[in-house]
């Protein structure tokens, strides 16, 4: 049963790239991380294990397919995978691209900044987003119908 005080049944929770029957994947507006990917379950869901299991290899293959299409447009250095839900109890995993020029690397994106960004490197992250949804929304789709 969706929730209407949680803003992920309320909202997509950022660019919707594709949306299946029981989950979508979003790119997060997240300064200095242009490619911040989150799998979201549709239902409102706080808890991994509340899924049948069934449902979670169903949510896995799909980070997992987020996660290939991320190293295969842009070799990062090392993709992040999150599923933390203190703030918005709704079950949704952070696939991060890593790169070790980012501003917070190798810390995690949450923590202190290590140094100040890097624009040339958003800028060809930022470019290469398009092709990557693409390819992305694709996959998500053969994969899921």
């Amino acid at each position: 049963m969706d929730h209407p005080a949680c803003p992920l049944c309320a909202e997509d929770g950022g660019t919707l790239i594709w949306r299946g029957a029981h989950l979508r994947v979003i790119r997060a507006d997240e300064a200095g991380f242009p490619a911040f990917y989150r799998v979201i379950w549709n239902a409102h869901v706080a808890e991994f294990s509340g899924l049948s299991p069934a449902d979670r290899a169903h949510c896995m293959e799909a980070v997992a397919c987020v996660e290939e299409v991320l190293r295969e447009h842009l070799a990062p250095t090392k993709i992040n995978l999150a599923a933390l839900g203190n703030m918005v109890p709704h079950l949704h995993w952070h696939v991060i691209a890593r790169f070790a020029g980012d501003s917070h690397f190798p810390a995690p994106v949450w923590a202190a900044a290590q140094r100040e960004r890097n624009a040339v490197q958003e800028a060809w992250q930022t470019a290469r987003i398009p092709a990557l949804e693409a390819d992305l929304s694709q996959s998500l789709a053969q994969r899921f119908g």
